[in-house]
């Protein structure tokens, strides 16, 4: 039977656990050149000597407008290469596997001037307008994903993850929210999300994963649900998907009532159906700290892999700890296998 300490492999990645470091944004860029910092080395670093299998660094932008943020990483430029290439090489170093979370924050980039978006509809009262962007434009955005995910192979990461979850722009294309084009962009909702995908899976190695996030549920009047979203997601693993990263909601304020996410493991259930309906590998995530609950997860076949978020910001170590709690015998750097006798 797999538990979260058993190793894993998906065409050429091969991991040592079912444990991974989902993308968090860090807003630690100092100079709002979207180069990694020091902060960036040493927070990814410390989590691959704290035993994560897979480690995948924070939302990272083809356009400097396309950043949630000034102070976020960017891949629109070879300039951003040699930092991540230096945290990709520690983090092997160190004993995990590294991949790359591409984006693009669309009607979410609060520091554009002017955000694009499929649709002018802002995120919010609070938000910019987005400039709905020209048929030649979201054509053009296609090739910056495809240049983002060549940077990224060339720093040396072993899988490429898409951002297509939590209102960001390939969530936007594909949500009937946000999307009301009348082009082929707004005919088949999808179709920038498989453009996308074909175009890094372009880039990639042949033996190289990618993987999709994606909200699988909205929380919001008029969203999408589970059923739409194994219809896009199908689409998606017909243009060269590997594996889903399963969370849900993003798109617009949540309800008094609906916000789901006080409760342990509340996305498992969609990553379960995703998997069965699709047959495709998934990674759970969503409040899965616990050890216990985590390799629950991975035993019941509920997720391939498990990602635990706000658990590992708190603790470097988180896999090792849980290692210690399950009575599982795990590597351990040399210079703490004294704290674990």
């Amino acid at each position: 039977m797999n538990q979260l300490f058993s190793s894993f492999e998906l065409k050429n990645l091969q991991l040592k656990n079912r444990i991974v470091m989902p993308p968090m944004c860090q807003y630690s860029v100092v100079n709002k050149d979207g180069i990694a910092t020091d902060w960036h080395y040493h927070h990814y670093v410390s989590r691959a000597v704290g035993g994560a299998g897979l480690i995948i660094i924070e939302m990272t932008d083809v356009d400097p407008d396309g950043r949630i943020t000034d102070h976020d990483l960017g891949i629109w430029s070879d300039e951003h290469i040699p930092q991540l290439a230096r945290i990709v090489e520690a983090v092997h170093a160190n004993g995990a596997k590294i991949g790359i979370q591409i984006a693009h924050a669309g009607r979410k980039a609060q520091d554009a001037a002017v955000p694009v978006a499929p649709s002018a509809i802002p995120f919010s009262s609070e938000f910019k307008t987005p400039k709905e962007m020209t048929t030649d434009e979201v054509e053009a955005m296609v090739e910056k994903f495809r240049l983002g995910v060549r940077r990224a192979v060339q720093a040396g990461v072993d899988v490429i993850e898409l951002h297509g979850a939590h209102g960001y722009l390939i969530h936007q294309f594909h949500s009937p929210l946000t999307n009301r084009r009348t082009d082929r962009y707004g005919q088949d909702l999808s179709l920038f999300g498989q453009e996308v995908i074909r175009a890094a899976k372009g880039e990639m190695p042949e033996g190289m994963p990618l993987i999709l996030r994606i909200s699988a549920k909205e929380y919001v009047e008029g969203g999408y649900g589970l059923q739409e979203s194994l219809a896009f997601s199908k689409a998606y693993k017909e243009a060269g998907v590997d594996m889903f990263h399963i969370s849900s909601g993003g798109e617009g304020a949540i309800p008094s009532g609906m916000n789901p996410t006080e409760h342990a493991a509340y996305q498992v259930s969609l990553a379960r159906e995703i998997k069965q309906a699709l047959e495709v590998p998934v990674i759970a995530v969503g409040r899965l700290e616990e050890p216990a609950l985590a390799n629950a997860v991975i035993a019941n076949d509920d997720a391939d892999l498990v990602a635990v978020g706000r658990g590992m910001l708190r603790d470097p170590y988180w896999a090792l700890h849980a290692a210690d709690q399950l009575h599982v015998e795990t590597s351990i750097p040399k210079p703490y296998a004294r704290a674990f006798r």
